[in-house]
């Protein structure tokens, strides 16, 4: 069944390192990601991206380590489980050279560096990419984090939050609320570059920070970032409600994707917003090949190289919970942890086993799979916007690039043919291309309490 005027949104999904989310594919000899360090690796990336005409690329990353499995870091070394990482950050100005209109959204912890000096970086990037650059706000959830530097494990899962809150309204007062739209002449005849009065210091001392100063970058094409979030946890809902743009869930069937996007909505309308105002995401994988057949051979060809128990190792992570301490079948007490609370409530509803967790981790990661011809994927793929009602999908890699090139060269046309994928970018900024409404954030989302002329009234 076609989806009457939506177009389905595609993000690749990745990070700077070996291993992200499908565990042991590494070693598949058409796998090229042991060569995440060099810098054509990931320009060839963004190209192969913007040929498939995907929205963008999402960039995951991680402060610390996976170090709940057996009590150490021996299988996060073995098996790359997101060990090393490098910084996300570096890659996309090289990304952005050699593409228009692809996307690039990165991952960046509220407690990696101060508001101040990560409002500039964010705003250079978005100089440097013309608008199309989108921050996926995270607060971080593994100890490790925490004692690399400095601090004894992290604070409460719901105070991260509330830190969180306060680091987005000190954004929002620089990229905002501290120069003027008009603020810039670049006039050479009267040497006015900008003028005075209209950019203003940002005052601001809170609960958790404290800042005095003007933002050292002129208002970028979107001013802020396109804001994604994937807190699925209660309190991790309400800050989407009043800050994210785009949502990423974690869902097994349309059906689960259906009840978290119909309760997101409902808090981003309870926050003042529309239900529109947000894009959800569903992380998925693709097998795809020209017949059924091939693309179980395929799938069959990947397993044979992937890794059940690292994904299990990270998925230790996070939940908090030491998997290699219980046999196959033994009950595991499931409890209240600091970690990830959807994905520890997600086990103990379904009160799975070691040898449950082992089996769900067949292509290393917990990810749905979709398996089949390009038609047949094109199937699902709208059956889980239609019944998930979610706007699109955080396409993982599997093979590298082998899983986005299948992708762009198979399924794209099948998608383009239904009419629910774009034939060409719009332009504009990252923001523009996804919601359709300007470049700038709407003014019945927070950050107006932070604008020049709200600022004036009061």
């Amino acid at each position: 069944m076609a989806l009457p005027g939506k177009q389905i949104l595609v993000n690749a999904f990745n990070m700077n390192s070996v291993g992200h989310i499908n565990h042991g594919t590494w070693t598949h000899p058409r796998d090229t990601s042991t060569d995440y360090r060099r810098l054509d690796y990931w320009t060839s990336l963004a190209k192969t991206l913007e040929r498939g005409l995907f929205d963008g690329l999402f960039l995951a990353d991680i402060l610390g380590t996976y170090d709940i499995y057996g009590g150490n870091v021996d299988l996060t070394l073995r098996e790359s489980i997101q060990l090393p990482v490098n910084d996300p950050i570096l890659l996309v100005s090289a990304m952005a050279a050699v593409t228009e209109h692809l996307g690039f959204g990165v991952t960046v912890n509220v407690n990696q560096e101060p508001p101040y000096t990560f409002a500039r970086r964010m705003s250079t990037l978005d100089h440097l990419t013309g608008g199309r650059i989108g921050w996926n706000i995270v607060t971080g959830y593994l100890d490790s984090a925490a004692r690399a530097v400095g601090r004894d494990a992290q604070t409460g899962h719901d105070l991260r939050y509330d830190q969180a809150d306060e680091y987005l309204d000190v954004l929002y007062k620089l990229w905002e609320g501290s120069w003027d739209e008009d603020a810039v002449r670049r006039d050479k005849a009267a040497r006015v570059f900008a003028d005075p009065a209209k950019v203003r210091k940002v005052i601001h001392h809170g609960r958790f920070y404290d800042v005095e100063g003007y933002h050292l970058s002129e208002p970028s094409p979107q001013r802020t970032p396109l804001l994604y979030q994937a807190g699925a946890s209660g309190r991790g809902q309400r800050f989407a409600a009043r800050h994210a743009e785009c949502v990423f869930i974690g869902a097994l069937t349309p059906e689960a994707a259906q009840k978290t996007s119909r309760d997101i909505r409902a808090a981003v309308v309870a926050a003042g917003r529309r239900p529109e105002d947000v894009k959800i995401f569903v992380g998925i994988n693709v097998v795809t090949d020209r017949s059924s057949a091939a693309a179980r051979e395929k799938l069959q060809d990947y397993l044979a190289y992937t890794s059940p128990e690292a994904g299990l190792a990270h998925f230790a992570a996070s939940t908090g919970i030491d998997f290699a301490r219980y046999g196959l079948d033994d009950p595991i007490p499931y409890g209240e942890t600091n970690s990830i609370q959807s994905a520890t409530k997600l086990a103990q509803t379904q009160k799975w086993t070691k040898r449950d967790l082992l089996a769900k981790h067949a292509l290393g990661g917990r990810y749905p799979a979709l398996v089949g011809t390009p038609a047949e994927v094109a199937d699902e793929l709208e059956r889980w916007v239609r019944v998930g009602e979610i706007d699109g999908f955080n396409l993982t890699r599997i093979v590298t690039p082998e899983s986005y090139e299948d992708f762009a060269d198979l399924v794209v046309p099948e998608l383009q043919d239904r009419g629910v994928y774009k034939t060409e970018y719009a332009a504009g900024t990252l923001r523009h291309k996804v919601f359709g409404a300007g470049d700038r954030l709407p003014a019945r989302h927070a950050a107006e309490a932070f604008r020049p002329n709200r600022l004036a009234a009061e």
